[in-house]
Order: C-alpha cells, then sequence, then structure tokens
C-alpha cells in the first residue's frame, strides 16, 4: 500500500505552522503541528514520521538544542527553519544534525522541493546500505544477479534485458509492494524529471512485462495501479 510521508512541523508561529501543514497536505503528505519541544517528544511517541521540519527560534528549549537531541539517539531527516540569516546559524544547525536549512520568509513550494529532496536522499543512503548486502533478488521464479546485471528465468536461460530495462527492473525488485509513480520512476532510473508526454517507463514495463508475464496483458507481478504508477507484486528473497 502507499504511505505518503509524514511530517511533523515544529513551529510556534501558528500562522505560519497552518500554512505550512495546509500546503503540505495538499501536495500529498500527512501533516502533524508541534508548537515546543514537549509537544514534539510526545507527537514522536505517540506516532512514526519520516521528517520533521523545525523551527530555530521556539520557546523554551531551540531549535538547536532538539536537534542536537534528536541526533543523539535518532538519524530521523530534519529541514530546519529560522528567522535569521546569519550564515552561522546555518553552519551550527548543519553541523548539529540538520538535512537542510531554509531562512524565513520563505515559499512554501521551496520547503516542499527541499523536503522531497531530504527524503530521496535519505532513502537512497538506506537502499545503498540495503545494496552493499543483497547482491541477488530472486521472485516468481527468476533470478536477477545485481553484479552480473543479470536476468534468469526460472528454467536458468538468461533473459535478455536492455540497460534501461535491468535499471527499472531493479528499482522495482528492491522496493516490493511499494506503489512507484512514473515520475519516481524516472527520477530513480534516470535522475530526471518526466516531460509533459513523457511515456518511457510505460514503454519500459511493458516491454519488461513481455520478458516475465506469463499473460502481459493480465501482469502479475508488475502491476498497474490506477492514478498511482506500478507496483512490484511479486514476492522477492533477497540475499
Amino acid at each position: 500500500m502507499y504511505v505518503t510521508p509524514h511530517i511533523l512541523v515544529v513551529e510556534d508561529d501558528r500562522e505560519i505552522s497552518a500554512l505550512v501543514a495546509r500546503y503540505l497536505r495538499t501536495n500529498d503528505c500527512r501533516v502533524a503541528v508541534a508548537a515546543d519541544g514537549r509537544e514534539m517528544d510526545r507527537q514522536l511517541a505517540d506516532g512514526h514520521f519520516d521528517l520533521i521540519v523545525l523551527d530555530l527560534m521556539l520557546p523554551g528549549e531551540d531549535g538547536l538544542s532538539i536537534c542536537r537531541r534528536i541526533r543523539k539517539t535518532s538519524r530521523l531527516p530534519i529541514v530546519m527553519l529560522t528567522a535569521k540569516s546569519d550564515e552561522l546559524d546555518r553552519i551550527v544547525g548543519l553541523e548539529l544534525g540538520a538535512d537542510d536549512y531554509l531562512a524565513k520568509p520563505f515559499n512554501p513550494r521551496e520547503l516542499l522541493a527541499r523536503i522531497r529532496a531530504v527524503l530521496r536522499r535519505c532513502e537512497t543512503d538506506d537502499e545503498r546500505d540495503a545494496a552493499e548486502v543483497a547482491k541477488v533478488h530472486r521472485f516468481a521464479g527468476h533470478r536477477l544477479d545485481v553484479l552480473a546485471r543479470r536476468l534468469e528465468n526460472p528454467e536458468g536461460a538468461e533473459v535478455a534485458l536492455t540497460g534501461a530495462e535491468f535499471d527499472l527492473l531493479l528499482v522495482l525488485v528492491e522496493r516490493p509492494g511499494r506503489v512507484l509513480s512514473r515520475d519516481r520512476l524516472l527520477d530513480l532510473t534516470q535522475g530526471r524529471a518526466a516531460g509533459p508526454f513523457e511515456r518511457s517507463i510505460d514503454i519500459l514495463v511493458s516491454r519488461i512485462r513481455r520478458k516475465l508475464e506469463l499473460d502481459p496483458h493480465h501482469p502479475e507481478v508488475i502491476k498497474t495501479v490506477r492514478s498511482g504508477g506500478y507496483m512490484f507484486a511479486a514476492e522477492v528473497e533477497s540475499s
């Protein structure tokens, strides 16, 4: 099931926190808000979050202290906000473990872009760590050798894949059960955004299906999710 990013906004200015929360929610994020460090701690204890948007100037414990405290026990991504433009504050925040820094006043679109970039970097880091361990993936009788860039069918014969087909298949296999949009797949495989008439992902998926599926017109391995993208539905064993 597709899960949207869960963002915790820690900001004592109610007008700003409401604006940020409203904008993020309209852009496919779940959002909770906290006005200070104590409320943030309660939110973190009660639920799972993917990223914190943390204001520097807060009543009681300030943002730098909170950032330092979080980093002692967690790798939870942090984007810091501040009304100050002082270069020193930015450097200190980053040295304490913040993943990015945005000075007020800011455009909510820029904040969203930075949040997405941080989440993308953190996801890539986690997947790179996993990739160092997982060199072979098995699914639906097939064997995908990452180092040799080779796919074998259930009979052990090699399935010919182009470089682009292999890259897309690997991205899907490494994320079983997750709905990935065409934009996300294009970003992960080619590092670029989709154009208005981009169909390369659809074409590649169609070609891969013809090589994997028993019935490409009724796929069981790579499924289309309406208004979502594609999902790798087969169970994957990695070693």
